[in-house]
């Protein structure tokens, strides 16, 4: 990671518990103490009321599928989804170590982590 993308991430100072709960294998989401709503990604304010109250919340680390896709011209090929989680938010993600051809609408997953760019990143295999 170039010391520009390293200093714009470690200068968020909000979203510094973020970042320390997926680097230990956690989703970290936030969520409205005025409307009651959770939402990702993390940020100052929700989203759905405008509120500044709000508070961190950890996902469960289960999901379903909402919907997918394969892409199949990359190499390897992979799927992008968005995955719904019972805490409310619906991510846009990868599912990783699965059969690519067996992936359905509903099917559950559990949260998993990949580095990219040398920070984890949220993805999703079968449960």
């Amino acid at each position: 990671m170039n010391d520009k993308k390293k200093d714009a991430i470690s200068a968020d100072v909000a979203l510094e518990p973020y970042w320390e709960a997926a680097r230990a294998g956690r989703l970290l989401l936030k969520k409205c103490t005025d409307c009651g709503k959770a939402h990702y990604y993390p940020r100052p304010l929700c989203p759905f009321c405008m509120s500044a109250n709000t508070e961190w919340l950890q996902a469960s680390g289960h999901g379903s599928i909402y919907s997918w896709s394969v892409e199949r011209r990359g190499t390897p090929p992979y799927a992008i989804a968005f995955v719904s989680l019972p805490e409310g938010p619906t991510l846009l993600t990868n599912i990783v170590d699965c059969d690519l051809d067996a992936l359905a609408i509903g099917q559950k997953v559990q949260l998993a982590f990949e580095t990219r760019d040398e920070l984890p990143v949220p993805v999703f295999r079968p449960a």
